[in-house]
């Protein structure tokens, strides 16, 4: 036990000295709740705010009312523009093509073409033709409704069954606009906050000869590569330790009444957060350590742990294309630490017993990485980076 309170003490020492990998580890604690918070605000006032949007009309005047309704939705002719916005809407050129028949065909009862060109595959547009879209068939729908009422035809009739929508979300449910983003921050910060340490602590020092001479002292390998695992993890702890508060205080600088949501950490909820992402830093660092002893040299060691980041971030987008879920995804490492947090998220109750089977499978994975890696390094080959 002396020997591997040395040796952890040891680690722990080569961790903070190195300034810069520490700063990197921490990085994401400190930086994402102010990503998060900016992208929330910007996500939220795209979703409630209606900016101008600016058409190019062509035979407005044939369609006056039309054209009035689209202003009252904030779509204004292309004269109306800001001189410091034309040049903006003038590269977007969205138009409105409104036939000079409009009044007779609208008089007689005809189908009326109207044109929207744009360019339909510029992301930028795709929120501004959907409201003119919108305002569009809404227009159309009222002149329907008019003209059944002037035949004495009640418009009740076009909607025989009426869907009465009762959500029985938590109001935390519908952040999933923060939910998402400190989801999966939380799973990317478990695996790439103690990546630089982890890297150094087997291919580092490997290539500056410490591994070989650790291994040449009477103390088992076992306890060598607990320690390193012990301190890359730690690092890790810390770091989504630092997201988790500087989150809970962040969060509360976003407005989430304006989209009917509320979001709140309590401590229960961040003690369940923490249970479940403690073994995903012990499980990223027992990796990212079994990857650096396997790798030849630094650079190689580098360039392959930072392969690792995809999976936090492949597994829980996979997930949501998932439309049955079998039980064995809620019990395996990731797939059920990120389907946990989702749950705690939109404030549904916790349920210990996956918790429990997915902490014991998750450290099930990381004593194997450790006898593993322990055993590699018992080889000649492994040391000298010979295989």
């Amino acid at each position: 036990m002396i020997q591997f309170k040395a040796l952890l003490l040891k680690e722990l020492k080569e961790a903070f000295r190195d300034k810069r990998a520490l700063m990197v580890a921490l990085s994401m604690g400190f930086l994402m709740p102010v990503v998060i918070v900016a992208m929330s605000k910007f996500m939220i006032k795209q979703a409630v705010e209606t900016p101008a949007i600016y058409v190019k009309f062509t035979g407005a005047e044939y369609a006056p009312k039309m054209v009035k309704q689209l202003k009252d939705a904030n779509i204004l002719a292309f004269a109306d523009v800001p001189e410091s916005d034309k040049k903006l809407w003038d590269k977007r050129s969205v138009e409105v093509i409104i036939p000079e028949t409009f009044a007779q065909d609208l008089q007689e009862g005809k189908r009326i073409d109207v044109i929207l060109r744009a360019d339909y595959s510029e992301k930028s547009l795709a929120a501004p033709l959907r409201r003119i879209e919108r305002e569009v068939r809404n227009y159309s729908r009222s002149i329907g409704y008019k003209r059944l009422l002037v035949r004495g035809i009640d418009i009740k009739i076009l909607n025989p069954v009426q869907l009465q929508e009762q959500d029985t979300s938590q109001p935390s449910s519908n952040a999933m606009i923060i939910s998402l983003m400190l989801g999966l921050y939380l799973l990317m910060g478990a695996f790439v906050s103690g990546q630089s340490i982890a890297v150094d602590a087997s291919a580092g020092e490997r290539e500056r000869n410490v591994l070989e001479m650790l291994l040449c002292q009477p103390v088992k390998t076992q306890n060598i590569v607990l320690a390193k695992l012990i301190s890359s993890a730690l690092i890790a702890t810390l770091s989504i330790s630092i997201m988790l508060s500087l989150t809970t205080i962040a969060v509360g600088f976003v407005d989430l009444s304006k989209i009917g949501a509320s979001f709140s950490l309590d401590f229960p909820t961040v003690g369940a957060l923490m249970i479940s992402l403690v073994p995903l830093c012990f499980l990223a660092a027992a990796l990212q350590l079994f990857v650096g002893f396997q790798a030849k040299t630094f650079k190689e060691a580098q360039s392959t742990v930072a392969m690792l980041v995809m999976v936090p971030t492949m597994i829980p987008l996979a997930l949501m294309f998932i439309e049955s879920k079998p039980d064995w995804i809620e019990w395996v490492p990731v797939s059920g630490q990120s389907l946990i947090m989702e749950d705690l998220f939109k404030g549904l109750p916790i349920e210990w017993a996956t918790l429990a089977t997915t902490t014991l499978l998750t450290f099930v994975a990381v004593t194997g990485l450790v006898m593993a890696m322990a055993k590699r390094l018992q080889s000649e080959k492994v040391i000298q980076s010979l295989s």
